[in-house]
């Protein structure tokens, strides 16, 4: 079969390039706002209609999203993250840790027999900033730290295609996290599981990879187990939980 000459990059398919580096790289991350079409006319040097489609065949493939009167945001960091999105949002909360719990599960363990002094400390620091944000009250904050958290145990397990597997799913899995979270029948040592936590950080400092999967998978299987049966709400209508409720333990 002779050889044919390939067809030459459209100026759109160049900017569409572009776009996909920067939401990548995280010039423009997951949630932020991207710059106006003015701006982006000027910065990429090309024509208002050349913007127009870049940025429509980015939202139809999931990775932006268009916001009536507000602007167009970022959705996920690739067209796999996107996919990915699109079907968790029709997948249910425990089907969502379920599978989450396999991800998690062989991170652990990796980063326990992978992981460097400079992982460790980054995990103790996620560890910290996850525990501030729940003293604080805030649940988005908190559910940033919490994936967080859990990227820099995917980071400290050394396999790229893991690390890159667990961004895309966390990314997609947020809205179920602040579902979860939020949950006021869950009691506060499900929904924030400071204990838990730190023993996967513990497991993984003794390198012991054993622990860390044990670890991992309690602490997934904790929530699961209260998203399958949560507590009963009273009679009188009033949380079972506001008479005993813990302290955040951080």
């Amino acid at each position: 079969m002779p050889l044919r000459s390939t067809a030459r990059t459209s100026l759109v398919e160049l900017v569409i390039e572009q776009m996909e580096r920067l939401i990548a790289d995280g010039e423009w991350p997951v949630g932020a706002k991207i710059p106006a079409e003015p701006v982006l006319v000027e910065q990429l040097d090309v024509g208002r209609n050349t913007v127009r489609e870049a940025v429509r065949a980015l939202v139809h493939t999931g990775m932006l999203e268009p916001r009536q009167g507000d602007g167009t945001y970022v959705r996920a960091r690739s067209g796999f993250g996107a996919a990915v999105q699109r079907r968790l949002r029709r997948a249910a909360n425990l089907e969502a840790y379920e599978v989450r719990s396999c991800l998690e599960r062989d991170a652990a363990r990796y980063a326990a027999e992978r992981r460097t002094d400079e992982d460790l400390a980054a995990l103790r620091e996620a560890l910290a900033v996850r525990g501030r944000a729940w003293e604080a009250g805030n649940v988005p904050r908190f559910v940033e730290a919490d994936v967080r958290f859990h990227r820099a145990v995917a980071a400290a397990a050394h396999n790229s295609l893991l690390a890159e597997l667990y961004e895309q799913f966390s990314d997609a899995l947020r809205e179920a996290l602040a579902a979860v979270v939020d949950t006021p029948l869950l009691p506060d040592a499900v929904r924030h599981q400071f204990d838990a936590h730190a023993a996967i950080v513990d497991a993984i400092e003794a390198r012991d990879p054993d622990a860390a999967e044990r670890a991992a998978l309690a602490h997934l299987a904790e929530a699961a187990d209260a998203l399958r049966e949560p507590p009963a709400r009273p009679a009188d209508g009033t949380n079972s939980n506001d008479a005993t409720e813990e302290e955040p333990r951080s």
